[in-house]
């Protein structure tokens, strides 16, 4: 049975309770499980045994648990994200640590969002935006303590986006053991690291 808050909620606010939470963990599930495209109201619903309103008195569409798991998901890599250099040896290593420890938690997620992500751009550029001002900022960074050879920093942030992105993207869909991937992620991104470090 709904209650009064569930019945008189606007369309456009969200009500924030136990419910809500656990429609997210179910989708969440489901994403890691499945794939995001195979998350669907019906096994939110059987899973929780209510009715189709108790969802939909919380949220628009499944786009928008989507959005909120997917958010949750960057923001998680986001925060592991730990700068930790002091010379270029450690420099180096550190972006090379990053580009693979993105990946480790991408094929830990079982990448469940790669469709959903290509298929909402809006998502994605806002990620892309915030990896580029991290990468920007290092390479400044590697700049001025004599660690880069200077380049383009416009173009090095777009290529190692693009290069990272491709990768992950090409890497999963051709299903290469996680192993595989690392040692070929590392080898293509020592590469490209030597191509910029001075």
């Amino acid at each position: 049975m709904a209650t009064a808050a569930e019945t008189t909620a606007p369309r456009h606010e969200r009500i924030h309770d136990e419910i809500s939470n656990r429609i997210i963990e179910i989708v969440a599930n489901i994403a890691a499980e499945e794939g995001a495209h195979k998350v669907t109201v019906q096994k939110i619903i059987a899973q929780l045994g209510v009715t189709n309103r108790v969802f939909y008195n919380r949220f628009a569409n499944i786009d928008e648990v989507l959005q909120i798991v997917y958010r949750d998901a960057v923001r998680h890599m986001r925060e592991s994200f730990q700068p930790d250099f002091h010379d270029k040896a450690s420099f180096e290593q550190f972006c090379l640590n990053t580009a693979v420890s993105v990946l480790m938690q991408t094929y830990d997620v079982k990448m469940q969002f790669r469709r959903y992500v290509f298929e909402h751009d809006s998502l994605t550029e806002e990620n892309r935006i915030w990896w580029y001002s991290k990468i920007k900022q290092y390479f400044q960074y590697a700049l001025e303590q004599g660690f880069a050879k200077p380049v383009d920093a416009d173009a090095l942030c777009y290529a190692i986006w693009c290069f990272c992105r491709g990768y992950y993207a090409d890497a999963i869909s051709r299903r290469l053991s996680r192993e595989e991937a690392i040692r070929y992620c590392t080898i293509g991104f020592t590469c490209l690291l030597h191509g910029v470090i001075a």
